[in-house]
């Protein structure tokens, strides 16, 4: 079976400047790999270009087996993979909540009933669906963070691409969060610099060291309790 996503030698632009080169990455189902590494690394533009978001310098991307050298290549993609962007107002454009989390199912063809239906079912399984009628601008960070997800959720994607999901969220939306992720039953690719998080949700991860992406591993360690810790891999 083939990755569902597939990145092989690629280079990362950002405003014109190189930010990473000879990128290879494959995540095939049930994978949750975390991208780790400091800010400004490019670590959000690799995401971004993995949809066809940002251009590349070089290289390739392949989307569910089909190489990916267009915008009407990506477009067809797009809906299989989920984006929770780092700002979530930049995600939230509808007036209520109920209308962003309806609108990707609706763009998917479904009619008006079952997007509704949809998007419904993705609150209540945040256990969020008290805010179907709420105003988006009077939602609390968390609250923001938690129907970003609901909307992603709502069109059932293959993948997920986080982009610091954990940001502004509350311990008690914190929790939501990650039990949503946990039962979730695609696979991630996740940026952030939430260590515990990425402990609990990964099963793989890669670090930007040096404009490159370097494969890491994931180990449990005993101390008086255990925690598990990411490694560079050594040849």
């Amino acid at each position: 079976m083939s990755p569902l996503l597939e990145l092989a030698d690629l280079t990362v632009m950002r405003g014109g400047t190189t930010v990473l080169t000879g990128v290879d990455l494959t995540l095939s189902r049930g994978e949750r790999l975390a991208l780790i590494g400091p800010n400004g690394a490019g670590k959000t533009t690799l995401l971004r270009s993995i949809i066809g978001l940002e251009p590349i310098g070089g290289g390739r991307i392949r989307l569910f087996g089909e190489d990916c050298t267009t915008e009407r290549a990506f477009r067809k993609f797009r809906p299989r993979i989920g984006f929770l962007f780092q700002d979530s107002d930049d995600q939230l454009f509808c007036p209520t909540v109920i209308e962003d989390v309806a609108f990707g199912p609706l763009n998917l063809g479904l009619g008006e009933a079952e997007a509704h239906r949809q998007a419904m079912a993705a609150l209540e399984g945040l256990g969020i669906g008290h805010l179907a009628q709420r105003i988006n601008h009077r939602l609390s960070g968390g609250e923001k963070r938690l129907v970003c997800l609901a909307g992603l959720l709502a069109m059932k994607p293959d993948v997920l691409m986080l982009d610091e999901p954990t940001n502004g969220v509350d311990a008690e939306n914190g929790r939501r969060l990650r039990q949503a992720l946990l039962d979730y039953a695609g696979a991630l690719l996740l940026v952030s610099h939430d260590s515990h998080f990425v402990a609990e949700l990964a099963t793989g991860a890669m670090v930007v060291q040096h404009g490159r992406l370097i494969p890491a591993e994931i180990h449990d360690h005993a101390h008086m309790h255990q925690h598990r810790h990411i490694h560079l891999e050594h040849d």
